[in-house]
């Protein structure tokens, strides 16, 4: 077997095991795991501790109303329950709006440093012994709070996750490939959070422990996913709920959801180098293989995977290496032109499934590409910038 053979089926393999291989043998894991310890399901018992409801928004004029009045209508005792919304730089008529609602304490600084920064300010007033963080352009279900705050029953729990759902939009063919890339998410999250925890809570509802709150650098791109494993880091799980869920449009367009997936993936570099212990299996042996295999590999090897698997197979061909390379490189141009197609048609706003969860792929892939460029150049800020959505189907 020539080097070109060893690197195709190598990279080949890389990629399988991130996207599916990993899914597949978790599942069994998981089947194992539960014929030697059985699969008790955990008791819901009434646990009601006092909670600190916190949203930090920037110019969300057009949807903080809405963002208000679901959170004063979630089903929580009134007197276990505070509302803080920090409005950090916001320069539209956000704060204007919240001060309508006296049951909310509104924190502003008319200086905008970042998300990170906002919540690390913000956190320094909560004085319940848990919070929930939610992100100001989601709507949650009435019943979420309680769900969150069942789990911290077990003092093993230091986060619990809630679950992201893509909504239906008017319009966009973005909401596709969205909506299908967190339903698989949602599943993964699922068989981790029962082999032992979820590897990285999304910022859109999470609960924590507030003593457990650690103020990350203000630099932080991806706060939600570095605290969750901070706190994994010191010894507690963060569990799932997904009856617990945050609702929110698609990006308006696929440039405003590129813009969002960059930035997430130069997030997961910065994530990673801050992570490095993670790695260490015998520091973290029951964390290191679920972390590098779902989180890791995709936003590494994976990505280079593709492109050499890709490469290597046309050196193969090139050189008649065996017939059967010519078999997988066809296969591999039928892949990519689905994801053309998926492409043009997402760009004519015409929906095609099918072709679209080839163009999904690829155009994740492409943003860890650039989102690595930039982290490596250090053009990423932490300073958020609001990503148009779509428009709710009524």
């Amino acid at each position: 077997m020539s080097i070109w053979s060893v690197i195709f089926w190598a990279s080949l393999f890389l990629v399988c095991y991130s996207y599916v291989g990993y899914g597949i043998l978790l599942f069994f894991v998981i089947r194992v795991k539960r014929l030697l310890q059985g699969n008790s399901s955990r008791r819901k018992n009434s646990f009601e501790p006092a909670v600190t409801f916190l949203v930090a928004a920037y110019n969300e004029e057009d949807f903080i109303a809405e963002k208000v009045a679901n959170t004063l209508a979630l089903s929580y005792p009134s007197d276990k329950i505070q509302f803080i919304f920090v409005t950090d730089g916001s320069s539209d008529r956000t704060n204007e709006i919240i001060s309508q609602y006296p049951a909310v304490q509104v924190l502003y600084d008319p200086q905008r440093k970042g998300k990170m920064a906002a919540v690390n300010r913000a956190m320094k007033l909560v004085t319940t012994p848990f919070v929930v963080l939610s992100d100001a352009n989601t709507i949650l279900n009435k019943e979420s709070v309680a769900l969150l705050m069942q789990h911290f029953e077990d003092d093993r729990v230091g986060v619990v996750a809630g679950e992201k759902k893509v909504m239906p939009t008017t319009g966009a063919a973005e909401a596709q490939g969205e909506g299908m890339y967190w339903k698989y998410e949602s599943l993964l999250k699922k068989w981790d959070a029962e082999l032992y925890s979820v590897m990285g809570a999304a910022g859109e509802l999470i609960a924590i422990r507030t003593e457990l709150y650690e103020h990350l650098p203000e630099d932080t791109i991806l706060d939600d996913f570095m605290l969750s494993f901070r706190i994994n880091m010191k010894g507690y799980t963060v569990m799932y709920e997904p009856a617990a869920y945050a609702m929110e449009t698609s990006s308006a367009s696929l440039e405003d959801e590129y813009k969002r997936k960059v930035r997430i993936a130069a997030g997961g570099f910065q994530s990673m180098g801050r992570l490095l212990p993670l790695l260490n299996p015998f520091r973290y042996p029951k964390i290191t293989w679920q972390y590098i295999s779902h989180r890791v590999l995709r936003w590494t090897l994976a990505p280079l995977g593709l492109l050499l698997t890709l490469l290597s197979n046309f050196i193969l061909i090139l050189i008649k290496e065996n017939n059967i390379y010519i078999i997988t490189g066809i296969a591999q141009l039928c892949f990519y032109a689905a994801a053309l197609g998926g492409y043009i048609l997402t760009v004519k706003k015409i929906k095609a499934r099918y072709l679209y969860i080839p163009f999904y792929f690829v155009f994740m892939n492409i943003a860890v590409y650039m989102g690595a460029i930039r982290f490596f150049r250090k053009r990423q800020s932490a300073v958020w910038e609001r990503a148009q959505r779509s428009i709710a189907v009524q």
